[in-house]
Parts: structure tokens; sequence; C-alpha cells
């Protein structure tokens, strides 16, 4: 196991634990680690950009969903696949760590943003997917860039008021966080909070909405996630699944 440091500080995030498995097979393809299942197991995936980056890798694991996994119009959310015993279930992203950490789930594929704002105690996250790039950056209105030095107290619109508050807190300020799932961007403009703290990728939203990015907080990609108790309970029989999505990763072009 090896820990590499967290961008962030706090209980949790001074070490973001990342579980690295060795890969003793190579890829499924040709040599069929679904043969090893023993149990039946389901694999968290979120809906949306990630999802279509991830079946790529499903793919080069050798894992077949079912048809109607690719269906836009189906509203089943669990599906089967070729690997014996293995089914799919599509979750809201936030979800995904919520269904792993609790049970309902013995994998999933996660942001780090997830991660580093649910604290993600009951999880190993043992693949980096490389997947999903974009930034965690506090951003508003250019004229409120003064604020970051000279007050004590700062109101923010963001998903994620944890990480807001420790990004924060490491300054002195103390950060009174408002919670939205979406349309961060409307919140300085419209009087609601001066800052936000929004994932980034190209930065073109910020800038159509009159907004500057005043700090990048944390690189985020996707992560493989593990239940903590099913792999130290079930280690043969995920241990196959893990290191398929292992080699994927490394012979993705």
């Amino acid at each position: 196991m090896v820990e590499y440091s967290s961008f962030y500080s706090g209980r949790f995030f001074v070490n973001l634990t990342i579980f690295f498995l060795s890969a003793t097979h190579h890829s499924p393809l040709t040599t069929h680690h679904s043969q090893l299942i023993t149990m039946p197991l389901t694999l968290a995936l979120p809906k949306g950009r990630i999802l279509t980056e991830f079946t790529v890798f499903l793919e080069r694991a050798g894992i077949v969903p079912e048809a109607e996994f690719f269906s836009s119009k189906t509203r089943r959310l669990r599906f089967s696949t070729s690997w014996p015993g293995l089914s799919l279930i599509l979750v809201r992203s936030f979800d995904v760590a919520t269904f792993v950490a609790f049970g309902g789930a013995q994998l999933g594929v996660a942001g780090q943003d997830v991660l580093l704002e649910t604290g993600a105690e009951d999880l190993y996250a043992p693949v980096d997917l490389n997947i999903g790039h974009c930034r965690l950056s506090l951003a508003g209105m250019p004229e409120a860039k003064g604020l970051l030095t000279s007050a004590s107290h700062v109101r923010v619109a963001t998903k994620y008021p944890n990480l807001t508050r420790r990004h924060f807190a490491v300054r002195g300020i103390q950060a009174e966080c408002i919670k939205l799932s979406g349309a961060m961007e409307l919140a300085p403009s419209l009087g609601l909070a001066p800052f936000i703290v929004d994932l980034v990728s190209s930065g073109a939203t910020l800038a159509a909405n009159g907004l500057e990015e005043f700090e990048r907080i944390v690189p985020i990609s996707s992560r493989l996630i593990v239940n903590r108790a099913a792999w130290k309970t079930s280690q043969s029989t995920l241990h196959p699944l893990v290191t398929a999505f292992a080699d994927a990763v490394k012979t993705r072009v």
C-alpha cells in the first residue's frame, strides 16, 4: 500500500490512501480473470460524461454489459454483464461513494472531488483511471479578488462545503458556504455570494458569466474505489477485477 500526499490538510486529507495492487496477470481477454469470480459483485457507475469515458475500460477489461445498458431510452438502473457475477448500477456521481461505502456496491467509479469532500474513510482508491480530468477552483467577479487578502469572513456558493471550509481555514478565513448543486456561476452576479468553488475544465463557462478563476485548489481525476470491508473479506474475488481495470488503464491509447 502506497500513500500519496493529498492536496489538502485534515484528518483524511493529510494522506489520501491509494491502494496499489500489483498486476499479477495480463489482460482478462487473454487470461480469463472472469473465471475467478466466486461471489456476486456490484460496480457503481456515475451517469454522464465519466460513464462514457469509462466504457472504454469495460471493453478493455473484457466486460460486456447487456445491450440495454447502452440505450439512452432505458429507465433501468441495474444491468448484468458478461463477467460472471458482476452487475453494473447507474447512480448520481456523489452517490457512488455512498453506495460503495455502505456496501450497496463493492466497487465504483468516483471523482477525487467526491472522495475529498466526503472523507471516504470506508473506501480504498486502488486505481487512478486517468479520466474525468478537471480542477476544483475558486472563482468570482474580478472586483471581489481583493477580499481574499483582507476579509476574515467570506461567503461562498459551492457543492463542496467541506473542501471549501478547509481551504479557507488554512489562511485563517471563515467560509460561510451556501450549498448549490448547479448553476454556480450565477451566484456572484445575483448577489448570493461573491465567490464560488466549483469544478472547472476549460474555464469557458466562468468567462462567459463574467467570472475570473482566482485559485486552482486541487486537480481532479476519477478513481476506481473499493469497499474497505469487502476488500478484506473478499480480496480473492475483487483482486482479479481490480487488476483487470488497472491493466485496462495501462493499455489505454
